[in-house]
């Protein structure tokens, strides 16, 4: 239940009924917005109704608000209703009716903040979609985490969510590895062989290299060149995308379905799309190249699809790519989750999903800012262990995936952000990870201390539940269902982690302020159900994150 959406439906009805009684003018209704005040002494919530019907009422918007509350109903979850200038209304919830959603929550339990919003549409994400062409660096972990962690929300919020990695095993990077981990190979057997200018120069190629000689011998060197290239080349590329899905196992992240982008090739997706495009007119050859011609459409260049070689562009494979999303396999709404280096690509893409006769916005893409490693004051450019970038794997041993996804996850997808090493590892409230994990493990040990007491409070009375610490705990745990609608909307986690530390921070304060386990029986049964409601509110929106939710610490 999201209480925004009760009360707008509580104020359309009121509206409706004022009409019909001639109290208000037959003017259409728009869209109700109900949000929470910026001060918590205005009530619960507001709307601003009055102001947006004011223009077509021809009413002072004052007036339409005191008509609309002289005009609503009793209920069991409005206290009151108040007129405030210059048109807005302000809404208290009942107290009885908020301490009554204790049982609610209880009720729900792991089910509690999931909604139907979404009823069954058809999303997939798409992320990191890294080339396996190298390890995972931190750009890629923060992808992962945003990626992921939308595929939860929007499954919670009743959406049919698939998620995808998008495997670059065609194309020129591919024959670039090959012929890098070639040289490699040949240097590893005690060849003197050059490192292609255009190659891969990271330590971790020379790594895999020993790796493979070691396995294979020298059976590829007694290949003609450019087929022992492709041989070791795609035992290389298996190895590295294991390691790839290691890494995101590390991460708790899981992927539906792996796609190969060399099957976009292979099974005529490419030359569908193609199609399709030159028969609208959206395809030239000039200079020797193939163009789609996105500046009619929006973008400010052209874009070449084939190359004058023949090779295919990375644009040629997301345009069979995403012909593939919607024809092939009829998702209602893509979601690609990119790096910073793709923000160009998105009018384009956009462009030839149109053209394609698909509504470009079905396509949602969002942009994962860079990440800035810091240890303290100190920015963080080399790995000290190989002289390389810093992997997304070294960053996980040295701060464990739970402090790795909060942190990722703390910054909207657009903003940059730094990352502090020394930070994620403090056991202190200083720690934003460690402060909500150890507000769960608090709460599982009172638990834990009444069940060892013999306490049994399943038949509590949490109408008993009237003071200021503890309805401001119960307000905060019904904002769940209110922040997974608002994430599965706007595809913005970032609020997951803020909403967390909220709620430690509400819970932390009951804590301090109300004995929960005392001699007064009544009391603690109800305390102890609103406790219980706190841990699975908690649990929830960390498994959200995929976070772990510890009951010790």
């Amino acid at each position: 239940m999201i209480i925004k959406t009760l009360l707008a439906n509580f104020i359309a009805e009121t509206l409706a009924a004022a009409q019909a009684r001639g109290d208000l003018p037959p003017v259409a209704m728009p869209e109700i917005v109900v949000e929470r005040p910026q001060r918590a002494e205005f009530g619960d919530y507001a709307t601003s109704l009055p102001l947006k019907l004011a223009r077509a009422a021809r009413m002072n918007p004052r007036a339409i608000a005191e008509i609309l509350v002289k005009n609503m109903p009793q209920t069991d979850y409005v206290e009151s209703a108040t007129v405030a200038a210059p048109g807005f209304i302000n809404f208290v919830l009942r107290p009885s009716w908020v301490a009554a959603q204790v049982d609610e929550i209880i009720r729900a339990g792991a089910e509690f903040g999931h909604l139907d919003v979404g009823q069954g549409q058809r999303v997939q994400v798409e992320y990191v979609s890294a080339n396996p062409t190298g390890p995972l660096h931190v750009g890629h972990g923060r992808g992962a985490v945003l990626g992921s962690t939308l595929v939860k929300a929007l499954a919670a919020a009743g959406f049919a969510v698939e998620s995808e990695y998008y495997l670059n095993d065609a194309g020129n990077q591919i024959d670039a590895f090959n012929r890098t981990l070639y040289a490699r190979y040949a240097q590893a057997l005690g060849q003197s062989v050059e490192v292609p200018h255009d190659g891969y120069m990271g330590t971790y190629m020379v790594d895999l290299a020993q790796e493979l000689s070691a396995a294979e011998g020298d059976r590829f060197l007694q290949m003609p060149p450019e087929q022992g290239a492709v041989e070791l080349g795609v035992l290389g590329l298996n190895r590295m995308t294991a390691a790839i899905k290691e890494d995101l196992e590390r991460l708790r992240v899981e992927f539906d379905s792996w796609f190969s982008e060399r099957t976009l090739y292979e099974d005529d997706a490419f030359a569908q799309s193609m199609a399709i495009l030159r028969g609208k007119g959206h395809i030239e050859e000039r200079e020797g190249a193939v163009w789609f011609s996105s500046s009619q459409l929006g973008d400010d260049r052209d874009s070449v699809v084939i190359r004058t070689n023949g090779s295919p562009t990375y644009f040629a494979s997301d345009i069979a790519y995403h012909y593939d999303k919607f024809e092939r396999r009829h998702f209602d709404r893509v979601i690609d989750i990119w790096g910073a280096d793709h923000m160009g690509h998105v009018a384009r893409v956009k462009a030839v999903v149109g053209a394609l006769g698909f509504d470009p916005a079905q396509l949602q893409v969002l942009i994962s800012q860079l990440v800035t490693l810091r240890r303290g004051d100190e920015i963080l450019r080399l790995s000290k262990r190989t002289g390389d970038i810093i992997t997304m794997r070294e960053v996980i041993e040295e701060v464990g995936a739970d402090a790795c996804r909060f942190f990722f996850l703390t910054r909207s997808a657009d903003s940059q952000m730094d990352f502090d090493l020394e930070l994620a590892v403090k056991q202190s409230q200083d720690n934003p990870v460690y402060y909500v994990q150890y507000a769960h493990a608090r709460i599982a040990s009172i638990l834990r201390l009444a069940r060892e007491r013999g306490i049994d409070w399943s038949d509590g009375v949490v109408s008993l539940l009237t003071g200021p610490d503890e309805l401001e705990l119960v307000r905060k745990l019904l904002e769940l269902p209110e922040l997974v609608q608002l994430v599965a909307q706007e595809l913005q986690p970032h609020h997951l982690p803020h909403y967390a530390q909220d709620l430690a921070a509400v819970f932390h304060s009951f804590y301090n302020r109300c004995r929960v386990i005392s001699p007064d029986v009544p009391m603690t049964a109800a305390r102890l159900k609103l406790v219980e409601a706190a841990q699975i509110t908690l649990a929830n929106s960390l498994h959200l994150m995929g976070i772990a939710a510890p009951d010790r610490m």
